[in-house]
């Protein structure tokens, strides 16, 4: 921006194009200086506003005094830097983004194992939780189903008796090749023996 009208015609003679190769040859000299302060990576990546912002506050200085010109800001688009600097820049580059990859990959791997051994503490719990239910369920149909046998018993004890009979029967003659080798007139066949003494 022009603000001393006077000495930008008597550096430039009126001419913007000259105005610009004036300013370009400093801001080169200028960012040559910055660039010497700083390492390739703070100049890549971790200074560049900041240099950005000395640069104008300097470069300002300058081109008031001697072109009557105002600099409002400098942005660099691109840094074009020698092939085996810029390789070893890209090498480091490369080295930190594998070790911040190796570095999310092992927290990544820990909170797996966290999150694993919480689960299967959470089941190991379910499961014992769920096996005491069943054992207590269990229990108490035991005992209610031994309860209706006791009042079914107390009822009419001969039924019962005879059911049971009935049942040791169909278990005791379940295959063909079962054998058994009992007394015929024994307490084992008292239902069946009192079958055929009635028809008798």
């Amino acid at each position: 921006r022009v603000i001393d009208t006077f000495k930008f015609y008597t550096a430039t003679n009126g001419e913007e194009a000259r105005a610009h190769r004036l300013l370009a040859q400093r801001i080169n000299d200028g960012l040559r200086n910055q660039f010497g302060e700083r390492t390739v990576h703070e100049v890549v990546s971790g200074e560049r506003d900041l240099l950005m912002v000395e640069l104008t506050h300097k470069l300002n200085q300058i081109a008031t005094t001697e072109f009557g010109i105002e600099v409002v800001d400098i942005r660099v688009k691109r840094i074009d830097l020698p092939e085996q600097v810029s390789q070893s820049v890209f090498d480091r580059m490369k080295s930190e983004r594998e070790r911040e990859a190796r570095e999310h990959r092992s927290t990544g791997r820990e909170q797996a194992e966290f999150i694993r051994a919480a689960a299967d503490r959470e089941r190991t719990v379910i499961e014992a939780n769920a096996y005491r239910d069943a054992e207590r369920i269990r229990g108490d149909g035991d005992a209610r189903a031994a309860e209706i046998y006791a009042q079914a018993y107390s009822r009419d004890p001969e039924f019962y008796n005879f059911m049971r009979s009935l049942a040791a029967y169909r278990d005791s003659f379940k295959g063909k090749d079962d054998i058994l080798v009992v007394d015929s007139e024994g307490e084992f066949f008292k239902y069946l023996n009192e079958g055929v003494n009635s028809k008798r």
